[in-house]
């Protein structure tokens, strides 16, 4: 599948703020939005600011680099939550936070999303005691999310457990620590995302 392998801190610089791809390093003074708030590029100090579509798309692109999915897959969400009752953009949002990837990051197991998506790849994260290696998987209410025991002694899982204490657990996950493994309560709200995201620029910019 195509990723994108290239410095993620251009990603934020490019957004113009901090999108945490980089684990603990966004928590830090060398954080390139710390060390250098400008966009990527030597024109870019220069560009305009941005109107109409170029907003929507910007919000879109920021989306899309925050949750790490690619344009089909952040498409195919979008015609989902389109299919649903509800607020469109909220429920896309849902879908996002949702994804088993976003989930292992949540609960710390896993310094950001990037690093939680190659846990669940590998087959070190079970749902309901099962093997998953699917990172798009949709949890639900009441599902159960462990590390595999040959796993919970890696040096990566523990620091991740450990930086995540002061970051704090969504209220619709339940974590235990000492198991390394949650559970989640409920679905997420719009209230549970505290990203500065304004969806509703997605969905204009889809509905054109």
């Amino acid at each position: 599948m195509a990723r994108y392998h290239q410095a993620v801190c251009r990603l934020c610089r490019r957004e113009g703020e901090k999108l945490f791809l980089k684990g603990d390093r966004c928590f830090k003074e060398k954080c390139a939005i710390e060390k250098r708030n400008t966009p990527p590029g030597q024109h870019g100090r220069r560009r305009g600011k941005m109107q109409g579509y170029g907003v929507q798309l910007r919000e879109k692109q920021k989306v899309k680099r925050i949750y790490g999915v690619l344009e089909q897959q952040f498409r195919n969400y979008f015609k989902k939550a389109s299919l649903k009752k509800g607020i469109t953009g909220e429920i896309l949002l849902t879908f996002l936070e949702k994804r088993l990837d976003n989930v292992v990051y949540r609960l710390g197991f896993a310094t950001s999303r990037p690093q939680a998506r190659q846990l669940v790849a590998h087959g070190h994260i079970l749902v309901n005691g099962k093997r998953v290696d699917v990172a798009n998987c949709q949890v639900k209410a009441n599902d159960e999310i462990s590390i595999s025991q040959g796993t919970q002694k890696n040096v990566f899982v523990e620091q991740a457990v450990e930086s995540a204490k002061g970051r704090g657990i969504p209220e619709w996950l339940e974590l235990d620590r000492e198991g390394f493994k949650g559970r989640v309560l409920r679905e997420p709200r719009r209230s549970d995302i505290l990203y500065p995201i304004n969806e509703q620029l997605i969905v204009e910019l889809y509905s054109k």
